[in-house]
């Protein structure tokens, strides 16, 4: 039976199917209840389950205004085991949605898999199919979804609250024979799998915060508002657990992904198991280049296999790395040293020393004290900036790339990082905790003048500029964050250089990794970071 939404009081009439409790009373009884639905602002329907009527589904309606004549359907074959529904709706974007939506109320953890094929050619290529968890029916609610489409682009999509303008992680693949969205808390994980039936981790969200219960089912949108599109879900698995139920050994991955500076799409082009760290866009615009494991390997912007490159006796790499402006050299900082002298001094194990070498050369240690950790390269390749501790200050401090003397150019009290130059050479900018917390800062080349430039309560660290100067990107962290450590949730965030203006690029489960060095492509349409995800390893089927 059906109901429907309207009027003032916003009220939603439901008539549910109720069994009479013994078996031999085996007719439905109807019975009507109201039941009030808050922030609604678009006509619907919806329809209670019968026996066997939509499978492991309590429910199923249209979200958001579909329009009277385009209203969608579910189809369950119980001996099939597939779900063929039908969506009309002229997109799930922006901030709001409207399609299909069967589904079920449950708490917890879960996952949601299935095999999706679409019926007939389509009219939009962008129509979808997805497997979705939402906070509620209404057209603007949080949630976060597996969507494939028409043309094969699968991505993690999610509006993180309500209102909130919808963004998505693409999949590196095309039309997976399989899909798994998995709730584990506040974050989802996209997972799509090939004939062999083995998943692998495509794309993760930040933290979504959907109080429980919640809606978990399935949905088709046509993105036209006057079709309706079908697909079909088959080998549909459904599995809830208590949010501290004892699961699945737990394994962390780093994934690698593009952002585009003006849409703020991005697409995971590597996933691998354990850490990697910091990309670089090498000047070509083909390859990143990224830390892992004590080395450096690069990668192409398209994804594939790494490579490796030769850093000779460097074997303790970390994520302070770059290359050089005309795209020959690689300066990096390492730990492999075990004992360092400086001045008669012996210093503790392992701290932190510039090398540069040619790419795949033999390295050259450019500063004799220690530790410390480079970050901007001078655009006429000449002088290296970096942070050092010295006296048990961190400031920054600038040498030649020849090697020779360091020069101060940081005295306040309290931590000084990040140093990167403008692409005009005439700024540096760093980061730095003087005030109480850490703020964008800004000096001359040669120290002087300087001036703070971000003035907001959270912690802004590591700027990054834009080829052509005109926009900067930096990592924020929440005020209660000390420091920039790892396994945090963080903001990627961008400011206009020409009036200051920051607005937000993504939402990210990172920190420490994620954008400590220059990784703007050369266009400067792009750049790329990396995220992390904690995954539950589940395997085959």
């Amino acid at each position: 039976m059906t109901g429907r939404y309207a009027g003032e009081n916003q009220k939603w009439i439901v008539r549910t199917n109720m069994w009479t409790g013994t078996r031999r009373m085996a007719g439905l009884v109807l019975a009507g209840m109201a039941a009030l639905w808050s922030g609604q602002s678009q006509a619907q329907e919806t329809e209670r389950a019968n026996e066997n009527s939509m499978g492991m589904f309590e429910g199923r309606g249209d979200v958001g205004d579909v329009g009277v004549a385009y209203r969608g359907s579910l189809e369950y074959d119980a001996g099939k085991g597939t779900y063929t529904i039908a969506g009309g709706g002229e997109n799930m974007w922006f901030g709001r949605d409207v399609f299909h939506f069967a589904w079920k109320r449950v708490s917890g953890n879960v996952t949601l898999t299935a095999d999706i094929s679409f019926v007939g050619t389509g009219k939009n290529p962008h129509r979808k199919a997805v497997l979705m968890v939402r906070q509620s029916l209404d057209a603007d609610s949080a949630y976060a979804d597996v969507a494939v489409h028409g043309e094969g682009l699968t991505s993690l999509q999610f509006r993180d609250e309500k209102g909130a303008t919808t963004h998505e992680v693409q999949a590196n693949v095309s039309a997976p024979k399989r899909v798994r969205l998995v709730k584990r808390g506040g974050y989802y994980t996209m997972f799509v799998a090939g004939e062999d039936g083995k998943f692998v981790l495509a794309g993760a969200s930040p933290l979504i915060d959907v109080k429980e219960p919640f809606y978990v089912g399935l949905g088709v949108c046509s993105h036209e508002k006057e079709v309706v599109e079908k697909a079909v879900f088959s080998k549909v698995d459904l599995r809830e657990r208590p949010s501290q139920g004892v699961g699945p050994p737990i394994k962390q991955y780093s994934l690698m992904e593009i952002i585009s500076a003006d849409s703020g799409d991005r697409r995971a082009i590597y996933v691998a198991e354990g850490r990697f760290e910091a990309p670089n866009w090498m000047p070509d615009g083909k390859r990143l280049l990224f830390n892992r494991n004590g080395k450096i390997e690069t990668i192409e912007v398209t994804g594939g296999a790494t490579q490796k490159i030769d850093t000779g006796f460097l074997e303790r790499c970390n994520n302070d790395h770059g290359i050089s402006p005309d795209g020959k050299w690689l300066v990096v900082s390492d730990h492999s040293q075990n004992d360092l002298a400086v001045t008669g001094q012996s210093q503790k194990e392992g701290q932190s020393v510039i090398y540069v070498l040619p790419i795949g050369g033999w390295p050259r240690r450019v500063t004799k004290n220690a530790p410390s950790y480079w970050h901007g390269w001078s655009p006429d390749g000449k002088t290296l900036a970096f942070v050092g501790e010295r006296g048990g200050e961190f400031d920054i401090y600038t040498i030649p790339v020849s090697g020779g003397e360091e020069t101060r150019l940081t005295q306040a009290k309290g931590l000084d990082d990040g140093p990167e130059y403008t692409p005009d050479g005439k700024y540096l900018y760093f980061n730095s905790e003087r005030t109480g917390h850490m703020q964008i800062w800004k000096m001359k080349a040669d120290g002087s003048e300087q001036e703070q430039v971000t003035f907001g309560p959270e912690n802004d660290w590591f700027p990054h500029f834009s080829p052509d100067g005109s926009r900067m990107v930096f990592l924020t962290y929440d005020p209660s964050v000390q420091g920039h450590p790892e396994n945090k949730d963080v903001k990627l965030r961008m400011m206009s250089m020409a009036d200051g203006k920051i607005t937000e690029l993504a939402k990210v489960y990172g920190g420490q990794g994620t954008l400590n060095v220059p990784s703007w492509s050369p266009d400067g349409k792009r750049f790329a970071f990396v995220s992390y995800a904690w995954v539950e390893e589940e395997g085959k089927e």
